[in-house]
């Protein structure tokens, strides 16, 4: 959890988080209200953190259509605090973790998308594989 709270990780997390926007969470604080709320607030947070305390908010819920058809997706919106947090557990844990991952893993890993998952699965029909 130090290089969670690390100062030069929370700033590449908080970077992060800023740059990618999203809506505001259960607290209604934007992205643009993080940083005074973290000049206030930070020490305590991190304590929580090193401390094993830490309890992350509640999860927004919202739904929104389904672009070309009548359902909706539900989606979870964590407020900022806990983006920023997430972002920064991420930062830590990912390069543990990544190395592990079968070269046929493309599911939420960096640098590979669903295309080309997509792209190695007609390769692979091509080349007589099943």
């Amino acid at each position: 959890m130090e290089a969670v709270v690390e100062r030069e990780n929370m700033h590449s997390a908080y970077r992060r988080v800023v740059g990618n926007k999203g809506a505001a969470g259960v607290d209604g604080m934007n992205v643009a209200e993080l940083k005074p709320y973290l000049q206030t607030h930070w020490a305590r947070i991190k304590g929580h953190l090193l401390g094993g305390s830490y309890r992350p908010q509640p999860v927004l819920r919202v739904q929104i259509p389904k672009p070309g058809s009548k359902g909706v997706r539900k989606l979870g919106i964590p407020t900022a605090v806990d983006r920023l947090i997430q972002q920064a557990v991420h930062q830590v844990m990912s390069p543990l973790f990544d190395p592990d991952f079968s070269a046929s893993s493309y599911g939420f890993r960096p640098g590979r998308s669903a295309h080309q998952a997509l792209r190695e699965a007609r390769e692979y029909v091509a080349g007589g594989k099943r």
